[in-house]
């Protein structure tokens, strides 16, 4: 009777016997499949690529080629700066935004509170279209300015410049900032701000004192998302930018598509998929320790 038994708990492919290691590794097997064929896989090829030159074999020359030429030099630099000051921006509006929303009691804080939720799923090309009517060079501030003052054009021209791309990122990625800000307010103790408001602080004493050490995590944890998601922009420089800037992004889109320099594209690509992992390692930490 014994044998029986064994017999049927070894035809049976998922027993209690059978190793959990061994069951654990099967039921991962398909998600770890599908994660190296649809993305490690298209990754290892922009690598290997970026070690062949059109003149063919395996070579570092493309990336010697990228690194010595100024384009890309400029590239990187665009990039980092608009990245910083867009994330340097959004962090000041986003928490001056949020504290409005939390503590200064007007009709709709709620619904405004709950948009900022449905703003995140918003494609960015929205917001450079949105400028694009008001700032564009037919817009409705240039408009309005011509037909005051009979002039041949408006004064706002700085859309196709770097400070439209900044303008374009911190009105998107503000929320970004906002939402954990909020998250975090709301778990504020409010019988401090009391206390506070009770011993006769005034109002940017409390910020500075009381609310502001609370929201370092939720703030360092939107300004490093933000950091990563405005390195990684396209589609607003693309839209608002044009010609006029160029980043990492926009020049892997150059030289795969406008150049055919799939070499150097790749290259380009490589660099910035280190850059970005590693600021979203820096994210992955400054979340964790924040409790996000």
């Amino acid at each position: 009777m014994a044998d029986v038994v064994q017999g049927v708990r070894l035809g049976r492919g998922w027993s209690r016997s059978s190793p959990r290691p061994f069951r654990a590794l099967v039921w991962a097997l398909p998600p770890l499949a599908g994660l190296a064929l649809f993305f490690l896989y298209p990754l290892a090829l922009v690598v290997q690529q970026s070690f062949r030159p059109d003149s063919g074999g395996t070579s570092v020359q493309p990336y010697a080629d990228v690194f010595a030429s100024e384009a890309f030099r400029q590239a990187l630099w665009t990039t980092v700066w608009l990245a910083l000051a867009s994330t340097a921006g959004c962090l000041v509006l986003g928490f001056l935004l949020a504290l409005v929303i939390a503590f200064v009691p007007f009709p709709g804080a709620k619904a405004v509170a709950r948009f900022v939720d449905v703003f995140l799923s918003f494609p960015s090309f929205l917001i450079t279209l949105a400028l694009l009517f008001i700032y564009g060079g037919v817009g409705m501030a240039n408009g309005a300015w011509t037909g005051l003052t009979g002039a041949a054009q408006g004064p706002f021209q700085f859309l196709n410049t770097p400070w439209g791309v900044l303008l374009a990122e911190i009105t998107y990625f503000t929320p970004f900032v906002m939402r954990p800000l909020l998250a975090a307010f709301s778990q504020l103790d409010t019988a401090q701000l009391e206390a506070a408001s009770a011993l006769g602080a005034r109002a940017p004493r409390i910020v500075r004192q009381v609310i502001l050490p609370e929201a370092l995590p939720a703030l360092a944890a939107g300004g490093s998302l933000v950091l990563v998601l405005c390195l990684n922009e396209f589609g607003i420089v693309l839209f608002t930018g044009a010609k006029g800037v160029t980043t990492l992004p926009m020049l892997v889109y150059s030289k795969a598509i406008l150049e055919s320099d799939y070499p150097g594209a790749c290259v380009v690509a490589v660099v910035n998929v280190l850059i970005s992992v590693g600021l979203y390692g820096l994210y992955r930490v400054v979340s964790r320790r924040a409790g996000a």
